[in-house]
């Protein structure tokens, strides 16, 4: 359904495209720990973990933007906020370091930067210092709503720029109601503009609320799609799954992608759902942030001009790259698209 030609042709687009990530944007901060070096702790008899290196990355959001910058898009512009904090500065160095228009990214004396502190063991015997396990993680989030004017800004920003958007992608990742980027408040706006403009690339992601996104792409994954539906099911099956992709189209009558993990994704549009496959790759696999490179995909490759099929396929590809890379976030670059599709095209 996919021809390398065509593949390569939505590919050479990525570099002309404008898109938009909004949403919380969070600082992933790395320790990394020698298990050689742990030490007791005097005082508590608790282990004191020895860190030999240190890593800062964007991440949620900005794991998004990340897979963006990796895919060659032309611009990526980041809309949300962080705090006047030391998490803040790191936060905004990374997100330079990608490349992203920081206009819409506002730095608040009132808030805090969404953080997570990620410690994990390495083996600094080898020369990469591989990461061989992930610890306790520490979580720092806002848990205050975010304050009227901040919203304001944000809609204000949004509204400005969305005619020169190609497309944007939502990521409504704090729990906590009202206290991230997405408010209640963002969210109707949001939808109001997808109601008024469709033919504008908008999907969204969220860990709670993708129901509530009607007139939107929505990308849930199976206990996301089954929870909106007022479903508690432990493992979804492949059929509840299938219902829930039709019944979440229904609702926001926009296309659904609904992954699958391992098994893929499934495409649904109206009554008709169609699952593509995932596709398998040999080795140790890290899941972490496929969600976020599979929505990336997404969003650029609808923007290119993919169909609903296509930008599926795309999206697989992309998520059997990132998930073979290890202790961090992965990305993929059209380069190694091209080469995996040759790979799964000759079954190698």
């Amino acid at each position: 359904m996919l021809s390398e030609s065509r593949l390569r042709r939505i590919l050479d687009t990525f570099p002309e495209l404008r898109l938009g990530v909004i949403g919380d944007f969070f600082l992933d901060a790395y320790f990394d720990c020698d298990p050689r070096l742990n030490e007791k702790s005097l005082e508590t008899g608790r282990t004191c973990y020895q860190v030999v290196r240190t890593r800062r990355q964007a991440g949620a959001a900005g794991t998004v933007a990340a897979n963006l910058a990796a895919l060659g898009i032309g611009q990526v512009d980041a809309v949300g906020f962080c705090g006047d904090d030391g998490e803040g500065y790191e936060l905004r160095r990374a997100m330079t370091g990608l490349g992203l228009s920081l206009e819409g990214f506002f730095c608040r004396p009132d808030q805090h930067t969404p953080t997570y502190g990620k410690p994990c063991y390495v083996d600094a015997t080898r020369r990469s210092i591989p990461v061989t396990q992930e610890l306790e993680r520490l979580d720092i989030k806002n848990r205050r709503t975010a304050p009227r004017d901040l919203q304001e800004l944000l809609i204000a920003h949004i509204r400005r720029q969305l005619p020169g958007w190609h497309g944007a992608i939502i990521l409504d990742q704090v729990t906590e109601p009202d206290c991230g980027v997405v408010t209640s408040r963002v969210r109707r706006f949001l939808v109001d503009q997808a109601r008024r403009l469709p033919g504008k690339v908008l999907l969204a992601d969220s860990r709670q609320r993708i129901g509530l996104f009607r007139h939107l792409i929505v990308k849930p994954n199976q206990f996301e799609a089954a929870q909106a539906l007022g479903e508690t099911l432990r493992r979804p099956s492949l059929r509840a799954s299938t219902e829930h992709a039709r019944a979440l189209s229904r609702r926001t009558r926009q296309p659904v992608f609904l992954t699958l993990g391992e098994r893929g994704i499934l495409v649904a549009r109206g009554e008709q759902v169609e699952r593509f496959a995932a596709f398998r790759v040999a080795g140790p696999i890290d899941p972490v942030g496929a969600g976020d490179s599979t929505g990336a995909a997404l969003v650029a490759s609808l923007s290119a001009g993919a169909d609903l099929k296509e930008a599926a396929l795309i999206a697989n590809l992309v998520g059997s790259i990132t998930i073979q890379q290890l202790g961090t976030t992965g990305t993929a670059t059209p380069a190694q698209i091209r080469r995996r599709y040759r790979q799964v095209q000759h079954g190698t």
